[in-house]
């Protein structure tokens, strides 16, 4: 059943505040894979005391009526942090407005916290805004079909809105807060680093509101949060309207999170489901912190989760009421975590399947030290990313407790062992010194042999006990976290004085620390069910290429290949009308009427937007399929499966799969031995060289680095010394001092007469390592020649003005005859020629009254790539 609420009527008067200031233009880039064109839309809208800076997507039918929903960006970001996932959703079929908020990207106005009055009811404006256009589904007057998600800020003013306006049809916060003064001072204890790097991210304190400013200098000066600092900053929290809220709520959390911890999403979690709205609750590997925020799998459940309650589609799946992510290890082939869900049919809370761990220890007796230094560390935002990851596959990561700063008590080895998936609490009695104690708690995984502690999600939990001096008993609630603990290894309860994440009393003091009753209360949440983890890609991959490779040698004998034709016989490659449709399609192409030719020693680069026909045409090149018409000859061979020529064709597509426990040498010797051809003409030594991988040859694969691993495939490609080599997206996943390295290798290999066929979206890239271009746009060709004649032909031109460059001016230079595109760059203006002359094109911009300041030739890839496919970009 779809979850449908009273409706509010529409503000009167608000047409006027929502004056479109100035249109941006329109957009439209064509989907990959066939998927509808998207189009959008840039304005700026005129808010009370701001001018907030918009666009709008949509794909497909205009006519159609379709939900909308609005898409918000995280703390310091902007509108174009959102884009590639506004343009998923409207190719699923929503109407998009995504928005740059109040005092970030070209947005003016002032910084409030998501205050309601001013940027929640921004959000408001923006959906009376929605309601008047014509392709958005209705439910009443005024009243569109609409749906907010965001992260971080963006999902908070996701909560917000759904609790301030009634309009709102379901919401999907990500990695937000719901109460922000218990965010940044949780348990009355100031989180002094995060608060800073808060304040300084959105461009010093003077460009937020003045009471969030005088707020956050006072609270900064003190060291400690004071009642009139909370109740400013609960009050523009969600959980200040959350009896309000009740709408279907997907509800994704950071484990790695050291800001808005699990916690903060499960009291959203807990309210919005007690005001009987639909609720799922989805722990992700990464956070604040950094790690994996998994954002295929998040966005595609976001847009499944709209499908079903703003669309009504009842077959769209919801996904479980509650899942995490969890880390089964690191991959020995590719180094990267392996992630596996664990899933229930209802939401388990912090507090669930409860286990005491008993602890030992006397009561201990450890110092606060004079202005609180040095502290001790857990978590280090901006730096702890990829330290809480580390946790999590049980490495330490960092973290550290100064001796005499701490009380510590530690479990028996545990047996069995046992998953914390949820908040443990711990009953101590704290004396102190003064009247109250700072206090930080944590809980650690230690090894049998003791050398080893991992802090799960280098997660502390902060606690302040107020008259603590003749001493008191509380209750200590830990982080929650979701962790495996094995058998034999131990718990270790720490309770310090000091972190380097918050700020702790700056007089030295004396803090007494004891057990209540001895243990450590740990909930496994036993209903959460860890999915099966997968087979091994060699389990079925090798069967099933030896089954393909079969196949492919009988298709061979069935057919008759056309005879090699002698007059290319020294021609590397090529293509004559080419042409590919999609699957199931009979008039959608992915490649259409291709030709184009390459010569020895090229150095080739295939350019074209994502969604161009460059993989597909990789892949009929190399045989992997069939053209619907047109043909590849290498050689003067026609390409066929098992044609004798590919034998002269290497080739590295969509990465390599490599044993990991074998050297890196043994893999290609195996790989050789694969082909079964003779040992000699492997030319491994010079491939080796070429690639340039020294001795890491002689270590096991799985000790390579992503550049290593890349080289080594790049290597596995040249055995044999093949005379025509394609390379798709060799520098994916490498940094710039290993993306240079690969330009070398590319370059070597051609030196000789063999020939390199390279498939990239980095242009400054492909112009420092390129001979030649062939540039692809919807399956067409647009051009093809030398690196010189696309970039610095006569027949592109770099026009400059005195101001900028207007969308209408671009539009008219575009409509001039004999020009075939305007595009308009930071620099300018670049403008592509067919027929027109520089002296006639300089006439008419000056007919056209265009300021102009300068008109010549310009040499850039990029610019001239952007020329080229125009809107496609």
């Amino acid at each position: 059943m779809r979850l449908r609420r009273p409706r509010g009527r529409a503000a009167a008067g608000v047409a006027a505040a929502l004056a479109v200031l100035a249109g941006a233009g329109v957009w439209t880039a064509s989907g990959a894979g066939g998927t509808p064109a998207v189009h959008q839309e840039d304005r700026v809208m005129e808010m009370p005391g701001a001018k907030i800076d918009t666009s709008y997507f949509t794909a497909g039918d205009a006519k159609k009526k379709r939900p909308a929903v609005l898409l918000g960006h995280g703390f310091g970001g902007s509108k174009s942090d959102v884009r590639a996932q506004a343009q998923d959703l409207a190719r699923d079929g929503f109407a998009v407005l995504t928005w740059s908020a109040r005092g970030f990207g070209d947005s003016t106005g002032e910084i409030g916290l998501n205050d309601p009055a001013y940027e929640v009811k921004d959000v408001s404006r923006l959906v009376d805004w929605l309601a008047r256009r014509p392709e958005v589904k209705l439910d009443a007057t005024g009243d569109p079909r609409v749906g907010v998600t965001g992260a971080s800020y963006g999902g908070a003013i996701s909560l917000l809105a759904a609790g301030y306006d009634k309009r709102i049809d379901a919401i999907a916060p990500q990695i937000t807060y719901w109460n922000l003064a218990d965010a940044l001072f949780p348990d009355g204890v100031f989180k002094k680093l995060w608060a800073g790097i808060f304040f300084s991210t959105g461009g010093g304190c003077k460009t937020f509101e003045k009471q969030l400013c005088d707020m956050y200098e006072r609270v900064a000066v003190s060291g400690k949060p004071d009642a009139q600092a909370r109740d400013l900053l609960a009050a523009r929290s969600p959980s200040a309207v959350g009896d309000r809220i009740k709408v279907p709520a997907l509800i994704v959390q950071g484990q790695s999170d050291s800001l808005f911890p699990l916690g903060q999403a499960d009291a959203m979690a807990r309210r919005i489901r007690a005001n009987g709205a639909p609720v799922a609750v989805d722990w992700i590997t990464g956070g604040h912190d950094g790690g994996d925020r998994e954002p295929g799998r998040v966005n595609s459940r976001i847009a499944s989760w709209f499908d079903h309650y703003l669309k009504g589609d009842e077959d769209a799946s919801t996904g479980p009421a509650f899942r995490v992510t969890r880390t089964g290890g690191i991959s020995s082939t590719d180094g990267a975590a392996q992630l596996r869900g664990a899933t229930s049919g209802r939401y388990p809370g912090l507090t669930e399947g409860t286990r005491k761990v008993l602890l030992t220890g006397r009561e201990q007796t450890f110092e606060n030290p004079a202005g609180a230094a040095p502290p001790a560390i857990s978590a280090v935002p901006g730096v702890g990313g990829g330290l809480a990851g580390l946790s999590s596959l049980g490495v330490g990561g960092l973290s550290i407790d100064f001796p005499g700063q701490y009380a510590r008590f530690d479990s028996e080895p545990l047996r069995p062992g046992l998953r914390i998936t949820g908040s443990p609490t711990v009953r101590l009695k704290v004396t102190s010194g003064g009247d109250d104690a700072v206090l930080f708690g944590k809980v650690y995984d230690v090894s049998p042999d003791g050398k080893q502690q991992v802090l799960p999600a280098q997660l502390v939990a902060p606690v302040r006990v107020e008259g603590a001096k003749e001493g008191k008993e509380v209750e200590v609630t830990l982080p929650a976290v979701d962790h495996n603990v094995e058998a034999g290894h131990r718990l270790r309860l720490v309770v310090a004085a000091t972190d380097l994440g918050y700020a702790s009393p700056v007089a030295p003091g004396t803090y007494k620390v004891s057990l209540v009753d001895g243990s450590l209360t740990v909930p496994t949440a036993p209903g959460v069910k860890t999915e099966p983890a997968g087979v091994p890609w060699w389990a079925w991959g090798m069967p099933l290429a030896g089954a393909v490779i079969a196949l492919g040698l009988l298709a061979t004998r069935r057919a008759t290949a056309p005879a090699p034709d002698s007059e290319l016989a020294e021609v590397p490659l090529q293509i004559t009308g080419l042409t590919k449709k999609y699957a199931k399609s009979t008039d959608r192409y992915a490649v259409r009427d291709l030709s184009f030719r390459v010569e020895k020693g090229q150095v080739l680069g295939l350019l074209g937007p994502n969604g161009a026909g460059k993989t597909t045409t990789l892949r009929m090149l190399m045989g992997l399929i069939r053209p619907d018409s047109g043909e590849v000859r290498v050689f003067g061979h026609a390409i066929r499966p098992g044609a004798p020529v590919l034998p002269r064709v290497g080739a590295f597509v969509e990465g390599a799969g490599f044993l990991p426990h074998l050297s890196g040498r043994a893999n290609l010797e195996l790989y050789w031995q694969a082909t079964g051809r003779p040992a000699e003409d492997s030319h491994m030594a010079e491939a080796l060289e070429i690639a340039g991988l020294g001795d890491a040859l002689s270590r096991a694969v799985r000790t390579y680095s992503q550049g290593m691993r890349q080289r080594l495939a790049i290597a596995q490609a040249m055995l044999g010394l093949p005379d025509l080599l394609i390379l798709d997206e060799p520098t994916n996943g490498l940094d710039p001092p290993q993306i240079r390295e690969m330009r070398d290798v590319m370059i070597r290999y051609a030196q000789g007469g063999r020939t390199v066929i390279v498939s990239s979206h980095l242009l400054s890239e492909v112009e420092q390592s390129c001979t030649h271009l062939v540039v692809m746009d919807r399956g067409r060709l647009i051009q093809a020649g030398p690196v010189a004649e696309i970039t610095g032909g006569g027949d592109t031109l770099l026009v400059t003005v005195d101001g900028p460059v207007t969308e209408v001016l671009a539009d008219k230079v575009t409509a001039l005859p004999g020009i075939g595109a305007a595009t308009r760059t930071d620099e300018g203006m670049l403008v592509r020629l067919e027929g027109a002359t520089a002296t006639e094109l300089i006439t008419e911009l000056v007919r056209l009254d265009v300021p102009l300041t300068g008109v010549g030739p310009h040499r850039r890839l990029e610019d001239a790539f952007l020329t080229l496919i125009g809107g496609s970009a």
